[in-house]
């Protein structure tokens, strides 16, 4: 249980890598309100994180 506990871990790690080198300190921005949002059941500021990213990802 606990190796599957880091590979998520080190998935999560990777993908804000990913989102920092591609899309910089916004796409960080968007992606921390994004899973504060889901953690804490609050729609609105995953809904700002999601938002964010998708404008992101249009450009």
């Amino acid at each position: 249980m606990p190796l599957i506990y880091l590979a998520v871990a080190a998935l999560a790690i990777g993908f804000e890598q990913l989102v920092q080198w591609k899309f910089g300190p916004m796409g960080i921005i968007a992606f921390l309100a994004l899973s504060i949002g889901l953690k804490a059941k609050n729609t609105m500021i995953s809904g700002i994180g999601a938002v964010i990213l998708v404008m992101l990802l249009a450009q």
